[in-house]
């Protein structure tokens, strides 16, 4: 089973970006924990991809179908602003779970609006890194139960 996770605009920068709200974990510890709580799923495969811009988020999520078996997306910015990463997500129609560190329907107005949820299977949202962790288990699960 191969999940695609794709980490938008600025989660480069976790770490040392906010870190009142999305906490002092780096992306690349978030990879690390993810990856080693997939070893205990059989035959789960990782691929982690990251991008500041849109348009290559929405060509690596093209790039999936055929390939992988479901996507793990956290849109950042783009969850309130990208009809184009929604688009892509029902167009290659493989199951994705919608990820955010913070719990965004507690924050500013426009953040309690996501384009991409209603493309996805489900939303996990204010967790910090677990969100990934959690995100992952119901994917997995998901995927299983097909």
């Amino acid at each position: 089973m191969k999940i695609l996770v794709i980490n938008g605009p600025n989660l480069n920068m976790l770490g040392k970006r906010e870190p009142e709200i999305y906490g002092t974990t780096t992306i690349e510890e978030i990879e690390k924990s993810l990856s080693e709580y997939a070893r205990s799923f059989e035959g789960v495969e990782l691929e982690f991809f990251q991008s500041n811009h849109e348009g290559e988020i929405v060509e690596k999520i093209q790039g999936a179908l055929g390939t992988f078996d479901g996507i793990l997306i956290n849109p950042a910015a783009y969850t309130h602003t990208s009809l184009a990463i929604a688009d892509a997500i029902k167009a290659v129609n493989l199951p994705s779970v919608e990820i955010h560190l913070s719990n965004i329907h507690s924050r500013e107005e426009f953040r309690k609006n996501s384009f991409t949820a209603p493309a996805c299977i489900g939303q996990i949202a204010g967790f910090g890194k677990n969100s990934y962790l959690a995100a992952l288990f119901c994917l997995v699960k998901h995927l299983e139960n097909r």
